[in-house]
């Protein structure tokens, strides 16, 4: 009899020990990069492939400093504004909340991997019942008070990778965040620079559009008085005027474009709108620029921390597959516990008072109604939805 029941559970055990890997392996996806921008006239290093197309291979350099490339600007006015939105953006702050709570998250799936021990010390008063204690009904029954301490430990041994996926998955997410608190901070440094930029040069366009006014004031005044004298007809007039007019209103919407693009300033920087004052800062023709060569597409797209957020969120799609497949084999957890009961307190210590227990615990889903199947195939859905964000 023994014999039979180990020959149809030998092919069983086999059987799950071949599908113990239940986190699938993660494979890049191939996506076709050029090897040049057209507008570049600096011949990339390529590489033949088997197939005759010419690609350079890409060499992950999200790690790298990105630097501050605000320098190359070489203004002073710049670097402060950056450097305070840096400390004070609330978006950034937000970002970097996140960071945190995915590295602690990362964190509570890792302890899953370490046995879990704790210790407890209680005392308890009770009564019993006559039946209970297999008396007479009606034998009285005197209270009696216990003391216990006990030190328990538990673990589960990880045999289909369900934990490990677990934590493959945490720690992609936390990268995923420290790659989008990147994004966010590049993004920031951007659109601070950019409505820099964009305040000074509506700045230029108001003092030519000013000194526009002036001279239209001016011309509107000598018409006038060549008018008065019978120089000129009531249409010259009338076209001086309505120069001027012309000249104040570009000038109005000038001004209303400069106090919005100083609001978004304030917003950038952490500050109340209202409460921020830009100084002017006309953006002279003599500012020097700096040279941004083109590069190679490839090397974009190894220091761009979005898509290294992607390439993250798809490495942990991916370990979420193992965890939903590890779902659906046997789970193994080891449990103990040892400590001492007495009737007083100091007797809880005593070698006689000893009690210890020592379980092991084997669970399986058999009927689920499909749910574990139905959680498998969500984390494949959501892989494909990752995988399809990274192409995109």
């Amino acid at each position: 009899m023994k014999s039979m029941i180990a020959k149809g559970v030998a092919p069983l055990l086999a059987a799950l020990l071949l599908t113990a890997c239940a986190t699938p392996e993660f494979k890049q996806p191939a996506v076709e990069t050029p090897t040049a921008f057209r507008e570049s006239q600096t011949p990339a290093k390529e590489v033949e492939g088997v197939d005759g197309a010419r690609w350079k291979p890409a060499q992950p350099a999200e790690a790298q400093p990105r630097g501050q490339w605000w320098l190359a600007f070489n203004d002073a006015a710049l670097t402060a504004l950056i450097i305070e939105a840096s400390a004070n953006n609330a978006n950034l702050s937000v970002a970097a909340a996140r960071v945190k709570q995915a590295r602690a998250i990362a964190g509570i799936a890792a302890s899953d991997r370490v046995p879990q021990i704790g210790v407890g010390i209680g005392a308890q008063r009770a009564r019993p019942s006559a039946l209970e204690s297999g008396l007479p009904q009606g034998t009285p029954m005197q209270p009696a008070t216990s003391y216990n301490a006990q030190l328990t430990a538990s673990y589960e041994v990880d045999l289909f990778g369900r934990v490990a996926a677990g934590v493959s998955a945490a720690r992609s997410d936390a990268a995923t965040s420290e790659a989008n608190y990147r994004s966010v901070l590049l993004a920031l440094q951007a659109d601070v620079a950019q409505t820099y930029f964009r305040l000074r040069a509506l700045d230029a366009e108001l003092d030519t559009v000013e000194r526009t006014v002036q001279l239209r004031e001016e011309s509107v005044k000598v018409n006038q008085r060549r008018f008065d004298l019978g120089d000129i007809g009531e249409f010259d007039l009338s076209r001086a005027r309505t120069e001027l007019a012309t000249a104040r209103a570009e000038a109005i919407g000038l001004q209303r474009q400069r106090a919005t693009a100083e609001h978004a300033l304030a917003v950038l920087l952490g500050k109340p709108a209202s409460n921020y004052v830009a100084g002017r800062s006309p953006l002279l023709d003599a500012t020097a620029l700096p040279a941004i060569p083109a590069g190679l597409p490839s090397s974009l797209l190894e220091r761009r921390p979005d898509i290294v957020a992607a390439q993250r969120a798809m490495e942990a799609s991916n370990a979420r597959i193992g965890v939903a497949r590890g779902a659906m084999f046997p789970a193994l957890t080891i449990s103990a516990a040892g400590g001492g009961v007495g009737g007083a307190f100091s007797d809880v210590f005593r070698w006689s008072s000893r009690s210890w227990v020592l379980g092991l615990l084997t669970s399986m889903p058999i009927i689920d109604g499909g749910r574990n199947r139905a959680h498998v195939e969500r984390s494949e859905a959501v892989l494909e939805e990752s995988v399809g964000t990274y192409r995109q």
